[in-house]
């Protein structure tokens, strides 16, 4: 795990009131820690206390910071990972799951893990087993795993049985998130690359290793970050599994199978949530799209992000033409019930605003 410290939730409370100089006295034990552990890039991780629990992840729901150096940048890290906590997605989040009442709006406090970036050749997410006999479902991507959380890119994905077996499906990875510097830069991935495995079996064993080891120490099945830099492995973040993913949610070949004659089209995907439903198309290229969606529409985007939740509570189905079933926006339609079905090729181009869609979020298909 990456060396760091933590603010935790009685730091939050003190400083949003500011008793006693709190703000100051924390940026001065910061800034005393940072002078011994040295200045270097820096990940500013939230962490609420309504988050990464059994009943609900509030997966990429809070603002994580990422590349930051300097106590200023520090400080002023914090203070989006504080605010995020009463956001417009972390609450509308929170509000669909009001039943619970640690997920209320009224309480929460967030605790920020202040820690060193790894700067990662590959990363991911894995899923570590649900019940004896299962597989350990791993994702990995080129560089950065904000690109594979955020559903940006189409990851490869592993799947190891715990008798040693592994299988695999390579995709083709177009872009890459890195740090440079204090920025994180997007680029696309070299044409050697996009199709190369990033795992070898030996790797990708490592990785289910260290999940069983982890889940066994947690006491329960668990959703686990990791990242690969110089070929060394690092644990990012361990979390419950929420919701299991759909029983057949394997990487079909994507685009359109078939129109003959009067038969309907049927596009084929990831199959990323369970479910299905009938509605209008509506094409979300981004926020300037939002005022456009109905209740009851399927949303259809290049990939969804983490603001997008409010739209998710309104919508029955979501469509997208990256991702993968461990990434954040998947996590989060599992949670709210509704099917999505990922990795559509060009699902934006394919299907049409108030076209009515039929999605099958267990079988990974749209029919028109």
């Amino acid at each position: 795990m990456p060396e760091g410290i933590v603010a935790p939730f009685a730091t939050y409370w003190a400083a949003k009131s500011d008793r006693t100089g709190a703000t100051e006295a924390l940026r001065t034990a910061i800034a005393d820690w940072l002078e011994a552990f040295g200045d270097t890039p820096l990940a500013v991780r939230s962490s609420a206390d309504s988050e990464d629990g059994s009943a609900a992840s509030a997966a990429g729901q809070h603002e994580s910071i990422l590349g930051v150096q300097g106590i200023d940048a520090i400080m002023s890290a914090m203070q989006s990972c504080w605010a995020s906590l009463h956001s417009e997605r972390a609450v509308s989040y929170r509000d669909n799951l009001s039943g619970n009442r640690s997920t209320s709006p009224r309480h929460g406090a967030m605790a920020v893990i202040i820690q060193r970036l790894v700067d990662a050749d590959i990363s991911g997410v894995m899923f570590t087993p649900s019940t004896p006999g299962d597989v350990t479902e791993i994702e990995a991507a080129w560089g950065l795993g904000v690109s594979v959380v955020g559903g940006t890119v189409t990851p490869d994905r592993y799947r190891i049985g715990d008798d040693g077996t592994a299988t695999s499906i390579i995709a083709d990875k177009r872009i890459r998130t890195d740090r440079r510097g204090t920025q994180l830069v997007t680029s696309d991935v070299v044409s050697s690359d996009r199709h190369s495995a990033t795992l070898d079996d030996s790797t990708a064993m490592r990785l289910a290793q260290l999940g069983r080891e982890i889940a066994t120490l947690f006491g329960g099945p668990r959703d686990i970050e990791w990242a690969i830099a110089d070929g060394r492995i690092s644990i990012l973040q361990a979390r419950p599994i929420t919701a299991a993913l759909p029983l057949h949610s394997s990487t079909a070949d994507t685009g359109t199978i078939g129109r003959h004659f009067d038969s309907p089209t049927i596009l084929t995907g990831t199959p990323g949530s369970a479910g299905r439903a009938t509605g209008s198309a509506r094409i979300i290229r981004g926020p300037s799209d939002f005022a456009r969606v109905r209740r009851g529409d399927i949303l259809v985007c290049p990939h969804t992000d983490p603001a997008w939740t409010p739209l998710l509570r309104a919508a029955q189905g979501v469509v997208t033409e990256t991702g993968g079933v461990l990434s954040h926006a998947a996590i989060v339609a599992r949670e709210l019930r509704i099917p999505a079905v990922l990795a559509v090729a060009n699902a934006t181009d394919l299907l049409r605003d108030n076209d009515i869609i039929a999605i099958d979020g267990d079988e990974g298909t749209i029919t028109t």
